[in-house]
């Protein structure tokens, strides 16, 4: 086993959503237990010394609270949390994720109603004035990314929103193309717990909330985990999820 261990839970299941985020950390050679959607959490599924915990499209229900406990004493001393966004995370249609020991936990405020945004007009996504290790180094101004979709939570006072949702309306004029500003959401709030990272990402790792994003940068990257079949995305969006993982569990 690699000095890293993550306990990835969610989106679906490795034939499906699934296959992004477990095919790009087999391509990194990072080590990690995956958890489907379907599958309830046990005690025997988490590792004694995770240095990661991801949830993704993964019911509250699936794990009790007491689990959690356990998961959030491990974060505290020094183990990262994430939690990427989807129909079930934060509240969701069925996450649920309000008021349990790891959406206390995460850097934001979790709605206790349908947080859903579905958008069929631009959205851009952009780091806010502070700079993070996290955003650093990716053209999102020269190359700036769209997605499809989020969670709508709020900061904690105590977070760093590093990452923003910018909404536009698009209409067009003729052949002119007229884009006007409507809002901004938060996107990627971080923090921290105990001694341990956390970090709250609002659109989904895979399709169809990340939308465009998901090919964001002119190179191809094609990955392949276990159990799963292949998928190509675009190098900024590996290089993105890298660093989102990478910085909230400590690998560097």
């Amino acid at each position: 086993m690699n000095k890293h261990h993550i306990l990835y839970c969610g989106d679906t299941s490795l034939d499906s959503a699934a296959a992004y985020l477990a095919g790009l950390m087999t391509l990194w050679n990072w080590d990690f237990t995956y958890i489907s959607s379907d599958r309830r959490l046990g005690h025997e599924n988490v590792p004694a010394n995770c240095s990661l915990f991801i949830f993704s499209d993964y019911p509250a229900a699936q794990a009790d609270a007491q689990l959690q406990n356990q998961i959030i004493e491990q974060v505290r001393s020094g183990a990262g949390l994430l939690m990427i966004g989807g129909w079930e995370s934060y509240h969701g249609l069925g996450g649920n994720w309000d008021g349990t020991p790891i959406g206390n936990a995460l850097p934001v405020e979790i709605s206790q109603n349908d947080d859903r945004r579905n958008c069929d007009q631009p959205v851009f996504a952009r780091p806010t004035a502070t700079k993070h290790p996290v955003t650093d180094g990716l053209p999102w101004s020269t190359r700036p990314p769209l997605i499809g979709g989020f969670n709508r939570f709020s900061p904690r006072l105590d977070a760093l929103t590093i990452l923003e949702a910018v909404l536009f309306n698009a209409q067009f004029d003729g052949d002119t193309l007229r884009c006007q500003k409507q809002t901004a959401e938060p996107l990627l709030v971080v923090g921290r717990e105990g001694a341990g990272r956390t970090a709250a990402l609002a659109t989904d790792v895979a399709p169809h909330w990340i939308g465009p994003m998901v090919d964001w940068g002119t190179e191809r990257v094609t990955a392949c985990a276990v159990g799963a079949g292949d998928v190509e995305v675009g190098n900024l969006y590996a290089d993105f999820f890298r660093s989102v993982l990478s910085w909230t569990g400590q690998f560097a």
